[in-house]
């Protein structure tokens, strides 16, 4: 018997890898060949669910001769709360001593965190000049660790507002553009695979990153409405799967990402005060991450949910996803991820296309976007789309020619 029970063990797992290896290659051999669909396979990410590093030691300081709110266990209005009865030493203080625990604690001050920030990349930026400088080690961890310190560098630019940042494994950033704490309108922005600190912002094809998506869309609604408030967070906030590996084609990194995602969405809710609750624009495999969240999504009024570029959100319909969000769905005809199979076996997969009409989601034109990343391309139906529902100017909003 256990030797049955081996063999069936093994069995399993060689099946879930050629399942892996068949939704991996339908979608590579597109464009790239069957050596990057075998490479695809790989590239297993570990996903970050602990508070950032500096916690234990906030936990264990009474230095207030009270005791700090836990990051692991504390709500946001505790938080905030927390906030409220420091003087403004005190509060510096802490953001001084803890960066990495002020700047990712929603329900903080937003100065608070943006200021915690800039001291823990300026830390990570010293950190790794000192690793790419050292000798002792070989030349490509030099060579990471240079890559790593340019990459923090480019964020400690006057202008910029890090609304969160975490240096454990690839990096984790989040960033504002306008002034969220007076916005009327806010959207968050969920970006796919490959999205880390070292592809968070790039200068060449800016679209393919989340900070060129969140800054096309600020622009598209300043143009729209130059007179009304409106903010845009490009949320880095949780570990993305790398390439078309097997985090690609299934929800673990997602389950793991939904809670985060809530938790910012909450602080959002103590720190802001917009007229409608914040409009998540979820792209590629960052749908699956909204999809997993969306059940546990309540406000007064429906929250906004935009998937565009979806390989699927892990439900059947929208009925699934709760009643607490409004759903809209997009995709261009030359995005590759439609040669993705839309369903869900043994776990791999995300279910049913959102852009079907049997799915329930509001269908839009993403006419003029190409590819899976030109959806905020300036011009196109799609950007002008996102826009609309961002400032919930819904009566503005293009539906496909054909339906």
């Amino acid at each position: 018997m256990p030797h049955q029970d081996a063999r069936s063990v093994q069995r399993r797992r060689r099946i879930k890898r050629v399942l892996i290896g068949v939704f991996a290659t339908t979608v590579v051999l597109v464009d790239t060949g069957a050596a990057a669909a075998q490479a695809a396979v790989g590239n297993e990410q570990l996903a970050i669910t602990t508070p950032p590093a500096g916690s234990t030691q906030w936990v264990a300081d009474h230095s207030l001769g009270r005791l700090l709110p836990d990051p692991a266990t504390a709500d946001a209005r505790s938080v905030a709360a927390f906030f409220a009865s420091l003087t403004a030493a005190q509060a510096d203080r802490l953001a001084t001593d803890y960066p990495l625990v002020v700047g990712n604690l929603d329900g903080a001050p937003l100065p608070l965190r943006y200021r915690a920030n800039r001291l823990a990349i300026a830390a990570e930026r010293d950190r790794a000049r000192a690793r790419a400088a050292d000798l002792q080690l070989d030349a490509d961890t030099r060579a990471r660790a240079e890559a790593r310190a340019n990459d923090s560098e480019h964020l400690l630019a006057p202008e910029r507002q890090i609304l969160a940042f975490d240096p454990r494994g690839r990096g984790l950033v989040s960033e504002v553009y306008g002034d969220l704490a007076q916005a009327r309108r806010v959207a968050v922005l969920v970006p796919g695979s490959d999205a880390d600190l070292g592809h968070f912002d790039q200068a060449v094809d800016p679209l393919r990153s989340p900070a060129g998506m969140g800054r096309a869309l600020y622009a598209e609604e300043q143009r729209k409405a130059a007179g009304t408030p409106v903010a845009v967070i490009a949320w880095t906030g949780y570990v993305t799967p790398v390439g078309l590996g097997p985090d690609a084609v299934t929800d673990r990194l997602a389950q793991a990402a939904a809670p985060r995602l809530g938790r910012l969405l909450d602080g959002l809710s103590v720190t802001t005060d917009p007229a409608a609750p914040p409009a998540l624009f979820c792209h590629s495999y960052g749908t699956v991450v909204c999809g997993t969240a969306a059940p546990a999504i309540h406000d007064s009024a429906p929250t906004d949910l935009v998937v565009f570029g979806s390989p699927g959100m892990g439900v059947a319909d929208v009925a699934d996803l709760g009643t607490g969000v409004r759903v809209w769905a997009t995709r261009n005809p030359t995005d590759w991820i439609g040669n993705v199979p839309y369903l869900e076996v043994g776990g791999l997969g995300h279910g049913a296309d959102p852009t079907a009409a049997a799915f329930g989601a509001t269908r839009l034109s993403a006419a003029g976007a190409e590819g899976h990343t030109g959806y905020l391309a300036e011009g196109t139906d799609s950007l002008h789309n996102f826009a609309d529902i961002a400032l919930g100017d819904y009566t503005d909003v293009v539906r496909p020619v054909r339906s």
